[in-house]
């Protein structure tokens, strides 16, 4: 990014070509621009609200319909977000990831522009505002779930340097009009240098999606992403959050309820019900497996993702090293569901985000509350000011 930065807030527009999702070009914002797009960052043009700040809807002057991410806050924290999630952006092109529009860097302000997807995020879609209309079948399910796995496998094993997401979830998983998927939300990646296998540093991400060896111990590696796809892969089966409330208070992950069912093999009654029995067998016992392996509580024992979509499939076949194909149920400390339970906004920093009791500083959310992109909000219905009523 460099020196370009510096001149985001000027009134000439630079251009640029980078590696970038559905569309490799790029350019700089000004911040008038994206005022008049999004009508002053009104209300009514929202999408959607987190940690990080707002996502707005918007339209150019040439037409183009955008997402906005403006940063909340701008505390060297944010600044440090935003220039990780740009860097990766201008490095990266596949088709299942999202790509960079534009940005702007102007004196107090920072924004990120993306092209807009108009189905939103697979959170939207599986617990959200649209959760009711079962837009989601199986084909586009099992569609969803080969995409986001090729991202990973771009990310991890294609591009240079490798890049670790470190927030994969449901929110960060959005839709295009043909439902296809497109990974996104880059403000925790890490990049890995050559020849490095892991790193260790603060616990940034989600509760219900965390690696255990990274919540105890910010030990990061590309096998913390895969354990996330694999609670992913749970939840687009069964349509279950990461971490449900149970009456009493009580807080149950996913992998505690799936557990039981998929040690005596019952596969069946995972899927989720508003899906009326529609579904491929083998398809789903693929997914299943997949996900066994890719949530194992060693880091060693998980696949990578280039072998996790070979399992998919159906080409490869791997069994993890333990006696039985079994889970093991990873519970977050007792301290941090208190925590969770007695929060509606996530955590931020200092918090202690241990499985079995380790501190690490960091930053984490609950998935309840955090809506990625493109959140699970409720839309009001947006007049189009280029199209006459």
């Amino acid at each position: 990014m460099g020196s370009s930065m510096s001149c985001c807030g000027a009134e000439k527009v630079e251009q640029g070509v980078v590696s970038g999702g559905l569309n490799s070009s790029w350019r700089i914002f000004t911040y008038k621009e994206l005022h008049a797009a999004t009508n002053g960052f009104s209300d009514d043009r929202l999408l959607g609200e987190g940690g990080f700040g707002s996502v707005y809807w918007g339209k150019t002057t040439d037409g183009l319909q955008i997402a906005v991410k403006k940063l909340k806050s701008m505390n060297s924290k944010a600044e440090m977000e935003f220039a990780v999630e740009v860097e990766v952006l201008a490095r990266v092109r596949h088709k299942n990831l999202l790509g960079l529009r534009g940005y702007c860097a102007a004196t107090d302000q920072r924004l990120i522009v993306y092209d807009y997807m108009p189905n939103l995020s697979l959170l939207s879609h599986l617990h959200g505002q649209f959760a009711h209309e079962v837009r989601l079948d199986w084909r586009r399910r099992m569609n969803v779930i080969l995409g986001s796995a090729e991202a990973l496998v771009y990310l991890h094993h294609e591009v240079t340097p490798h890049i670790i997401h470190r927030d994969i979830k449901a929110s960060n998983v959005l839709l295009d009009a043909n439902f296809e998927p497109l990974v996104a939300d880059f403000g925790f990646a890490k990049l890995v240098p050559e020849g490095v296998s892991h790193m260790t540093t603060r616990v940034k991400g989600t509760l219900g999606y965390l690696a255990p060896e990274y919540a105890m111990w910010g030990r990061v590696s590309d096998s913390c992403d895969v354990y996330s796809f694999g609670i992913l892969l749970l939840e687009l089966v069964s349509g279950r959050k990461p971490i449900e409330k149970l009456p009493g208070g009580m807080k149950r992950t996913i992998i505690e309820w799936a557990e039981p069912l998929i040690s005596k093999g019952r596969f069946r009654e995972l899927v989720d019900p508003r899906l009326r029995g529609n579904f491929d067998g083998a398809e789903l016992r693929r997914v299943v497996e997949a996900a066994v392996l890719c949530i194992q509580g060693e880091a060693e024992q998980r696949p990578d993702m280039k072998e996790v979509v070979g399992i998919l499939g159906g080409r490869e076949v791997r069994e993890p090293k333990t006696e039985v194909v079994r889970l093991k149920s990873i519970r977050y400390g007792e301290h941090l569901m208190t925590m969770d339970q007695n929060s509606d906004e996530g955590f931020e920093d200092s918090v202690d985000a241990g499985v079995g009791g380790g501190r690490r500083g960091g930053r984490i959310e609950d998935e309840t509350n955090s809506y990625g992109v493109f959140g699970a909000m409720e839309m009001q219905e947006m007049h189009d000011p280029y199209v006459k009523p």
